[in-house]
């Protein structure tokens, strides 16, 4: 990948620098991960990179074409992927979910039980939108959460988008078997939603969801190397995956040879199954920094992505708009998430003063459990990507850190 001046496009190159000596100081020359790869962008244009560490347990050196597991990193593009089929008239954002996931019909509300017994026959809950999947206010849950009985029927069920579920209609059927947490448009809570929605991706166009995302997306837009399967012709670049380990360095956790992303799974996790490389994904961010377009290929309207990265977090009692803190439940539910707000299939900034940390409103972004970030700021024109492999992501607060240190950076704003 060639790289612009920084000079040229407003960003002074020494403090630039700064953001691998940091990472290398504090990240990957202690152990806390491997090996990591950063790309900085201005109106799509690759300005600095830096990439260091290893991608392997053998000492491999992290590639500037490794192979990453981007999971929730995935929902950006499926939320996409959704929002062109809205732009074809083929859905809308109030329609119903059961429009097109006729299972939903009697989903029912929590009334305890679980467990070992059977969830109590709780009420029916009120009518899931489309929206409510896009923005995480449907009541669906994850099983990470590991809060409660219901968090433990997803984990039984495997329906945290496990590639080795039985199809659509299988986690569908799962889903439509145990009840919500709450009526849709209640709370926000990070869940499956996106995954449900991937699976209306295929219902509508009548492919797989990976069939619909390379002939739509990844062809069009250079994407050569993002899918939900690694094949064999590219397993060498595959990274392994790290585990987290209190007070130590992290442990293997997927090792690249054996890993299960070397077969095509059964079920398209639209909420967290694909693998890219951060050129791919700068190829993706460089068409969010261009309204929904870039080369010549345009995916969405510049109206689209507004609506898609407006807060969209309401309080239901008040309607006034609300962070993520106002309203979330476990997962990104804390402190660390004032000035946060969620659009459709994004986080947006939308109160730089309580985030702590540089920036602008309007800013979006999102990340993967394996600690894969990125960040889009439409006021500078900037993006940056940052991939590395270890498990979980909410250890270390490396986005906000990257953000600190790229914002330093930037002498001409635009702001």
């Amino acid at each position: 990948m060639e790289l612009a001046r920084p000079a040229d496009h407003g960003f002074d190159a020494s403090r630039l620098d700064r953001i691998a000596d940091f990472v290398m100081r504090d990240y990957v020359g202690p152990g806390r991960f491997p090996g990591a790869d950063i790309l900085v962008a201005r109106d799509g244009v690759p300005v600095w990179r830096a990439t260091m560490g290893q991608m392997r347990a053998d000492g491999t050196p992290w590639a500037p074409d490794a192979i990453c597991r981007i999971a929730s990193m995935t929902k950006p593009i499926v939320s996409i992927a959704f929002m062109m089929l809205v732009e074809q008239g083929l859905v809308a954002l109030d329609d119903p979910v059961t429009r097109f996931v006729p299972e939903f019909a009697n989903l029912r509300l929590y009334a305890g039980g679980g467990g070992d017994a059977p969830f109590n026959p709780g009420p029916l809950a009120a009518p899931m939108r489309m929206v409510d999947l896009l923005n995480h206010r449907s009541g669906l849950s994850y099983g990470i959460q590991n809060r409660n009985n219901i968090d433990a029927a997803y984990r039984k069920g495997r329906l945290d988008g496990h590639p080795g579920l039985d199809g659509n209609d299988a986690f569908i059927a799962g889903l439509a078997a145990l009840p919500l947490e709450f009526n849709p448009g209640e709370a926000w809570q990070y869940s499956v939603s996106v995954d449900v929605l991937g699976v209306i991706v295929a219902r509508i166009s009548g492919q797989s969801l990976g069939t619909f995302l390379q002939e739509r997306i990844f062809g069009p837009l250079g994407m050569v190397d993002t899918a939900f399967f690694c094949p064999a012709d590219k397993a060498h670049r595959l990274a392994d995956s790290w585990i987290h380990v209190p007070g130590d360095k992290p442990k293997q956790f997927d090792a690249a040879e054996k890993s299960g992303l070397l077969r095509q799974p059964r079920f398209d996790s639209g909420g967290g199954g694909l693998v890219s490389t951060t050129g791919d994904y700068h190829r993706f961010c460089r068409m969010l920094v261009g309204k929904g377009a870039t080369d010549g290929v345009r995916l969405i309207s510049p109206a689209t992505l507004r609506l898609m990265t407006a807060n969209h977090l309401r309080d239901p009692r008040s309607g006034q708009p609300v962070d993520l803190p106002q309203i979330a439940r476990a997962l990104f539910s804390d402190a660390k998430q004032a000035g946060t707000g969620f659009g459709l299939g994004f986080a947006v900034t939308i109160d730089p003063a309580r985030t702590l940390t540089a920036g602008n409103a309007g800013e979006f972004f999102w990340s993967g459990i394996h600690s894969t970030k990125f960040f889009v700021d439409p006021t500078e024109g900037l993006s940056v990507v940052f991939m590395t492999q270890v498990f979980p992501s909410v250890i270390f607060p490396i986005r906000e850190q990257l953000k600190t240190l790229t914002y330093a950076a930037l002498t001409d704003s635009r702001a």
